[in-house]
């Protein structure tokens, strides 16, 4: 329950970030610097005057926006693959299982900064901005189309034991197609543990977005994430001098996040699971 509040709070944040920032996102004083924390930045600011505090605000947008799309990308693939795979069976789960077999043994990281470089091309970027597609949206399907891989075979076990149950046997004898079986009788009985996967997936695509945007591969200015934000911290940093609140409140910001969705996950699958509740 506190994790689903604080995920909640976070939300709200990231939504009303615009009237909840102490300044506005363009805000920017060059004569202050980097700044430590004091009472008009609660949080300091960063070594363009910019307050941290506001950018960690609307750096949420971003990152649990990357969380949310990213891991419905994933849903959607991965749901409508391992339920064709696990109720045809045969050589349709054959084929559908090792092409997913193939894909895993991709290296993802390689593939992903491939691509991004590839769309960072002046002509590839022109002709994706005639078509109302930025950077940033075929950063968040790129993540997508990697995650989904796991659920698709998670989804497929659990077809696989539920499609020879009483209930869909039922089914079909009344003539129920397979369409209709898969909608209205197999969904329903694997979403609670698809549930629980997408909330452990949400921190794993956050972490690596963090990854990306710390390694300046990710979201790229003037849009903010956590990830962006420790990273732009870390730069600035010497032996000479530390600002350290430039890299400790973005991290512990991004931590808190996913502890919350982590616990929340353990929540859920507790909460879901049959033999839990009989404890």
């Amino acid at each position: 329950m506190i994790g689903g509040l604080i995920l909640v709070a976070l939300i709200i944040c990231a939504i009303f970030a615009p009237w909840i920032a102490p300044y506005s996102y363009s805000y920017q004083d060059l004569n202050l610097g980097a700044s430590p924390p004091s009472s008009d930045h609660l949080l300091g600011t960063d070594i363009l005057g910019r307050d941290l505090l506001s950018r960690i605000l609307y750096g949420a947008r971003i990152s649990l926006l990357v969380g949310f799309v990213a891991t419905g990308v994933a849903l959607v693939i991965g749901v409508s693959w391992g339920i064709i795979a696990g109720y045809f069976g045969g050589r349709v789960d054959s084929v559908m299982m090792r092409i997913v077999d193939v894909i895993y043994s991709v290296p993802f990281i390689f593939v992903v900064i491939f691509m991004i470089t590839i769309v960072k091309e002046d002509q590839i970027a022109a002709v994706l901005e005639k078509w109302g597609i930025d950077q940033i949206k075929v950063f968040f399907i790129m993540i997508g189309m990697i995650y989904w891989l796991t659920m698709a075979r998670v989804v497929r076990g659990q077809v696989i034991s539920l499609k020879n149950e009483q209930f869909v046997e039922a089914a079909r004898t009344i003539g129920a197609s397979p369409t209709r079986i898969i909608f209205k009788h197999l969904i329903p009985n694997v979403m609670g543990i698809v549930i629980v996967y997408l909330t452990l997936t949400i921190p794993a695509v956050m972490r690596f977005e963090a990854f990306l945007s710390f390694l300046g591969l990710g979201v790229e200015a003037p849009d903010v994430s956590w990830g962006l934000l420790v990273n732009e911290g870390i730069q600035v940093i010497t032996p000479i001098k530390t600002y350290g609140w430039l890299v400790l409140y973005p991290g512990l910001t991004l931590a808190l996040t996913l502890f919350a969705l982590s616990f929340l996950g353990d929540g859920l699958r507790d909460a879901l699971d049959p033999k839990m509740k009989n404890k």
